[in-house]
């Protein structure tokens, strides 16, 4: 008897960072049927393809979940807004580029946390499959991937002079920071090939659309996880304004990130049974850590006024940037070729800390953010520099707003409620005024704009960061695992007490890694597909 035409041996929920890894492993066995389901449209889109198209991408409806946190007590009730991406390569298709995989210290913490084969040595192995660095592999990279890693196609001056500045105050220059040595001061990588953004969908899915074995469907949201007591068997999708029902004949991936992940699995009978019972959805497994432990990277933007010299805002604004996108056009070059971000300093915000717990982000131009939504490149020469604390203290949750999947979920990321994460931050506006004060950045600068020179103390600056404040967008571990009671997979990654039912995102972090998350979350894909084909289970009769 051949299986239904609505069934497969796999089913992937969220075509993301990590979706697209998971199903480029599981279909490279000829003999696994697999879906790759995403609730957003293609992505083939010019500026998804073009990295400066990131700015027009940050509010985007189509694709773009458009996330809000609820109101936050310490942040005088503010709602922050959180982009994630939807559509083919979910965050990784609208994100700034930034490729940093952490610190050795971050793998071997999840490790010892009852989570056997994450540490770095067991890690090192799926970075380096993963990738293709521009400089070639070694015993730290890659040089035979599908996901290509460049360094910036433009290095500015004022790059090379901060990185000089911080040197000068005692931090090490690292030449390669995804490789031995992570903490100190150096150019930053990206996801970048060709002038081209390199989104999951791009390096891992798009070469291989021919597979017989393997089918993408955009559009389709899934509502619920489909159970036959406590075995997974598969799932219910919208699409097109219809309700179908998919079977896996032998396990359902979610992969839809730290928001959609925690949510479907509460949507579907597995979590809290409280929250459960509150929305009348019956339990298939009570699950306590479902949306639990929600860790984001709180972040403090910093702007100064620069000598002209000092900043490619004027290329990209006005009528030069006609230019700019007529040079890139025809070369793939320039500053349109460029991610988000150019230098980054990882610093200590005490000498009590084993490492680096800040990480400061230096960018030779300035954003401006309109109140319709619109976000556009300053006209006068500027400097961005932010901080973020890398391993906040604070936890949050995500719960549901109701037992409909398309009511959002409820985030509440419980910012500045941490005395030890308030004091880093402080310490990190410290540190960007002294590297920004000091030679040879320091000629570059015309003004401090952003806090400002009324920005003095300590409780002036907790009232800047009350009120200026936002997200570095890195959201993990809603579904952390751990061999604890707690924890709400194991490290394979299967759903604790169900069966044929694994999480293979940001959400698994049991913490979030000393850095930009979504390379950890690419290497969580490609390890997670590599161990779902190690373990292989048989098929169910469908």
């Amino acid at each position: 008897m051949t299986a239904p035409m609505n069934a497969y041996d796999y089913i992937i929920v969220g075509a993301g960072s990590a979706g697209c890894p998971v199903a480029r492993a599981l279909s490279d066995d000829p003999k696994n049927k697999v879906l790759l389901l995403e609730a957003g449209p293609h992505a083939d889109r010019f500026w998804v393809n073009t990295p400066a198209g990131m700015a027009k991408l940050y509010f985007h409806k189509a694709l773009n979940w458009n996330y809000h946190t609820e109101p936050m007590p310490k942040l005088k009730d503010r709602q922050m807004y959180w982009p994630r991406g939807k559509t083919l390569g979910g965050s990784s298709a609208i994100n700034g580029m930034i490729f940093i995989r952490g610190h050795q210290a971050d793998f071997d913490g999840w490790r010892d946390l009852g989570n056997p084969g994450w540490g770095y040595e067991d890690v090192l192995p799926h970075f380096k499959a993963m990738e293709t660095f521009e400089r070639g592999g070694n015993a730290w990279r890659g040089d035979a991937g599908p996901l290509t890693v460049s360094d910036p196609v433009v290095k500015s001056a004022s790059s090379y002079d901060f990185i000089s500045a911080a040197a000068n105050l005692g931090h090490a220059r690292v030449a390669d920071m995804n490789a031995e040595t992570h903490d100190g001061v150096g150019f930053m990588q990206h996801t970048i090939k060709g002038g081209r953004r390199q989104s999951t969908y791009v390096a891992f899915i798009k070469p291989i659309l021919n597979r017989p074995n393997l089918t993408v469907m955009t559009g389709a949201h899934v509502q619920r996880v489909l159970f036959d007591g406590r075995v997974a068997v598969g799932v219910e999708i919208l699409r097109d304004g219809r309700l179908e029902k998919i079977t896996a004949a032998r396990e359902v991936i979610l992969s839809g990130g730290a928001i959609n992940t925690p949510q479907l699995l509460m949507l579907s009978g597995v979590g809290p049974g409280a929250e459960l019972q509150r929305h009348g959805i019956e339990i298939v497994h009570e699950s306590a850590g479902v949306g639990q432990n929600l860790q984001d990277h709180f972040y403090i933007h910093t702007g100064w006024r620069a000598t002209p010299d000092s900043s490619y805002n004027a290329n990209i604004a006005g009528l030069r940037k006609y230019w700019e996108g007529f040079k890139y056009l025809m070369t793939r070059r320039g500053y349109l070729a460029l991610g988000s971000s150019q230098v980054a300093a990882f610093v200590k915000s005490s000498p009590d800390e084993d490492r680096a717990d800040l990480q400061i982000s230096f960018r030779p131009m300035t954003f401006a953010y309109f109140p319709n939504g619109t976000v556009a490149v300053e006209k006068q020469p500027g400097m961005g520099v932010s901080v973020y604390q890398l391993r906040p203290r604070t936890m949050g949750t995500v719960t549901l707003r109701s037992n409909k999947a398309a009511d959002k979920a409820v985030c509440a990321p419980h910012f500045l409620t941490d005395p030890s994460d308030i004091g880093a931050m402080i310490s990190g506006i410290k540190q960007i005024r002294q590297i920004m004060t000091t030679q040879p950045i320091a000629s570059r600068v015309v003004a401090e704009e952003v806090p400002g020179p009324n920005v003095r103390t300590d409780d002036d600056i907790l009232r800047f960061m009350v009120e200026t404040g936002n997200s570095a967008h890195h959201q993990g571990g809603t579904c952390r695992m751990g061999s604890d009671p707690a924890a709400v997979v194991d490290a394979r990654l299967r759903v604790r007490g169900v069966e044929r039912l694994r999480v293979v995102d940001a959400s698994v972090m049991p913490n979030l890694t000393s850095g930009n998350t979504n390379a950890p979350t690419i290497m969580i894909g490609v390890k997670g597909g590599a161990m779902i084909r190690e373990d292989a289970v048989p098929r169910r009769a469908v």
